[in-house]
């Protein structure tokens, strides 16, 4: 099926740039044929429905070309945490932040996080979080691995985004909420309790 499979993708990737969207990977896994896509300008539900129905009218008329028996079909979006399965899905996240699940014959840490320094067709360079020399791994030497999204720094850009435009502090959030209690009126701080 694996060959199968790289025909399928190949196709419906030539299909979907028809519509505008990106075919990121395909995977079967129990009953489930799973389209992950994406967008240069981002996806909207639109783009995705479209996508589908592509997928879905394809696969409809080309039954060779489908898993045989049952599967339900999930087309998406690769998400804020990406599973990073092939050499150019690590192209593509160069300059991020991955967790590595290594395989159990690789010397070292299994699972680490850093920062993604390099990837080609041959592996990668990590600068694992808190070390200070880069892991180099081949992809056979790497059982699982995807992007880390953060959350802190995003929460932190939104927040100061939120206070340019209102013109409001809004580090008050991050004072003890029973020092905002008390300073607030008598009627209130009974209502609170």
């Amino acid at each position: 099926m694996a060959k199968d499979l790289r025909s399928l993708e190949e196709t419906i990737s030539m299909l979907l740039s028809e519509v505008g969207v990106d075919l990121v990977d395909v995977e079967l896994r129990q009953g489930v044929l799973s389209f992950t896509v994406t967008r240069s300008d981002g996806l909207d539900l639109e783009s995705l429905t479209t996508a589908s129905r592509s997928i879905s009218d394809f696969l409809d008329a080309n039954e060779a070309l489908a898993p045989e028996g049952s599967y339900e079909l999930e087309v998406s979006s690769p998400g804020l945490e990406r599973r990073l399965r092939r050499p150019e899905h690590f192209v593509h996240a160069v300059g991020q932040s991955i967790a590595v699940r290594t395989k159990s014959s690789v010397v070292g840490s299994r699972r680490f996080e850093g920062h993604l320094v390099q990837a080609d067709v041959s592996g990668i360079s990590v600068m694992p979080n808190n070390e200070s020399q880069t892991r180099e791994l081949s992809y056979i030497e790497i059982d699982r691995a995807h992007t880390v999204f953060d959350w802190k720094a995003a929460l932190a850009a939104d927040k100061r985004t939120r206070s340019s435009e209102s013109g409001v502090d809004l580090d008050i959030a991050d004072e003890d909420d029973d020092q905002l209690t008390s300073q607030a009126p008598e009627f209130l701080r009974e209502t609170s309790r």
